[in-house]
């Protein structure tokens, strides 16, 4: 597999100095192993630069110093452009000036010629390279010119010698125009499967240039925002890589656009963790109650309640416990993994520990085995703050936890004299 950085657009989506090695990280955890090879094309820039040469030299390509809009009059009327009839030499003559720094942005372009006739006016003299002057994040201002995507990435495709492009529906003008270019130098063009549009019901249109405005902005706190649809969010959560390969196998290769709910994606996750993963309580907006009895006693919580992890989660009792607020009612409950208790004021009076009827369960945590901590979860464009106790048994910064009653999180943070951090990741 090739990793490809197509960064060679240095004015309109400059490249993100940050960015290169975020991605690197995140191809290797969402495919499970390394690229075989690592391409950043703004550090082959003379390969191109040489084929576009070529290309100039060998008749088919030229550089147009057409404004953007004589030119579309000229593409919709089916008319060639005065600069196709230049000669090569005139033609690289217009290059080297180019390439000097010599003429302006917008001042010339190279076309690679096809058939000013075609019935698709996208394929008509297509645009391979223009002139860029601002610097570029890894090279500085060594080019003046630079490739277009379409360009670029065909050339690039060759070089690598890739067979099978996989590539959104949406791009099938990039094939018919590459596969032109792919006639021009006798090359046989890979074959290419296309994929419809994904859509995500819960996030909508999102775009990578929408974001980082929203992060500059404040909006969002960085790329791995929890409430963003990015992988570095995704990680965060807790999200399992295996998860999101088995939900895009399962989704298969068609162009039909289709709109899913992150629940699937979810279901994928949850099947792959449920079984790896320890069971703990967290008791959002807590109330401590006094225990009246069983002071000192030991109970025994599974740590999986299937048996899937063996061992059990030892509390030690002390004179209080706590239980989530919405659950305070004069009455009878059972305390999970514990005891038929009954409820009054603030006190709790244990009754049975065996079960004895069919009342209601609850979950609960000794006060002595607590400790503070927040539960972030996203609510559309919030990020809510759930605040609670949550057992303090074997905690370990990175792992997923079930939270009774609550849903998977992730344990992000412990830190001394603060709260405890996690990221809730779903149901």
């Amino acid at each position: 597999m090739v990793l490809r950085f197509d960064d060679t657009d240095t004015r309109v989506k400059p490249a993100l100095p940050d960015a290169y090695g975020w991605i690197e990280d995140e191809y290797e955890w969402l495919a499970g192993r390394p690229a075989d090879v690592v391409v950043r094309a703004s550090e082959r820039m003379p390969v191109y630069l040489e084929y576009a040469e070529q290309m100039i030299v060998g008749g088919f390509g030229y550089v147009c110093r057409c404004s953007a809009d004589d030119f579309r009059g000229f593409r919709e009327s089916k008319q060639d452009c005065p600069c196709r009839g230049k000669t090569a030499a005139e033609s690289l003559s217009d290059w080297e000036s180019m390439n000097a720094g010599k003429m302006s942005e917008g001042e010339a372009v190279v076309r690679v010629m096809t058939d000013m006739t075609l019935p698709n006016p996208a394929l008509r003299d297509w645009p391979a390279l223009r002139i860029q002057h601002a610097p570029h994040p890894l090279v500085g201002s060594r080019y003046k010119v630079w490739p277009l995507l379409d360009f670029q990435s065909a050339i690039e495709d060759h070089e690598q010698g890739v067979t099978h492009i996989v590539r959104g529906k949406d791009l099938m003008d990039s094939t018919r125009k590459q596969t032109l270019l792919y006639e021009h130098f006798g090359w046989e063009y890979p074959e290419t499967l296309y994929w419809g549009r994904v859509k995500i019901h819960e996030y909508g249109g999102f775009s990578t240039s929408q974001m980082r405005a929203s992060m500059e902005s404040g909006e969002y706190d960085g790329w791995d925002d929890p409430r963003l649809p990015t992988l570095k969010a995704l990680r965060r959560r807790g999200f399992c890589s295996q998860a999101l390969r088995d939900f895009w196998i399962d989704l298969g290769l068609t162009q039909k656009d289709i709109s899913i709910s992150m629940q699937t994606i979810e279901a994928f996750n949850s099947s792959l963790i449920d079984s790896s993963s320890e069971r703990r309580s967290f008791v959002a907006s807590p109330v401590t109650l006094r225990l009246g009895e069983e002071v000192g006693a030991k109970v025994l919580a599974p740590k999986h309640p299937d048996g899937a992890i063996p061992g059990s989660r030892e509390w030690v009792l002390s004179d209080s416990i706590a239980i989530q607020t919405s659950d305070l009612s004069p009455g009878k409950v059972r305390l999970k993994e514990f005891a038929d208790v009954e409820i009054s004021g603030d006190e709790v009076t244990v009754e049975s520990l065996e079960r004895s009827d069919q009342r209601a369960i609850i979950h609960w945590v000794p006060t002595s085995m607590a400790r503070e901590a927040v539960v972030l979860r996203s609510d559309g464009d919030d990020l809510v703050t759930h605040e609670g106790l949550l057992e303090d048994f074997e905690l370990e910064v990175g792992e997923v936890y079930q939270l009774e009653r609550v849903g998977f999180a992730r344990l992000e943070s412990l830190s001394e004299g603060g709260p405890a951090t996690l990221i809730w990741l779903h149901g």
